[in-house]
Order: structure tokens, then C-alpha cells, then sequence
């Protein structure tokens, strides 16, 4: 989903998960999400791609009751997994028209 029309203000998506500015930016610099506009932290847009990851991150934090630095290591590993999900897939269509022709 990177080219995502969606977008979502930093402010939209702080007020519609009751958290703060400060927050979000906390899981930037974490690598959590990456705003893709914005010059200032007040004036950030994500993607639909950041914010389900911001999201995730609430989720993580709250179910799982982890400091956010190991939220955003989890979040990194979870984006691993799905990569290599998507390549072995990818890798087994390739295989599969190889050995069907």
C-alpha cells in the first residue's frame, strides 16, 4: 500500500486514538511509521500504511503491556516476516510456471 490515497493528519489520528502529538513522534523515531508530508510534527500526514502501523503499535503496547522501544523492535521483525512472506510467494508462483512448462 506505500502508493496509498488515504492520508491522515497527525492531528486526525491523535484525536481519534486519544494520544498526543509527542506519542507519534516517539514512533517515528522509532521507525514505527513515516509521515509522508508535513514540515513540522504538527503538520504531518500519513498513509494508510503508516497510520495501520501507528495503530498496531497502540494495539502492541496496550494488549502486551511493552515499553515502546520494544514495540517498535516487534514492529520492525512483524515488517520482516511480511516481506519475506510476500517474496516466498512471489518465489513460488515463479516455480510453479517453471515446473508447469
Amino acid at each position: 500500500m506505500t502508493g496509498s490515497l488515504l492520508r491522515v493528519s497527525i492531528t486526525e489520528f491523535c484525536e481519534r486514538e486519544g494520544v498526543d502529538n509527542q506519542l507519534v513522534a516517539t514512533l517515528v523515531e522509532l521507525e514505527v511509521a513515516h509521515p509522508v508530508g508535513g514540515a513540522s510534527v504538527e503538520e504531518w500526514v500519513f498513509d494508510a500504511t503508516g497510520a495501520h502501523w501507528l495503530e498496531k503499535s497502540l494495539r502492541l503496547r496496550r494488549d502486551l503491556q511493552l515499553e515502546w522501544e520494544a514495540v517498535g523492535m516487534l514492529v520492525q521483525v512483524m515488517r520482516q516476516r511480511e516481506e519475506l512472506r510476500r517474496e516466498n510467494e512471489a518465489l513460488r508462483r515463479r516455480l510453479a510456471r517453471f515446473l508447469s512448462d
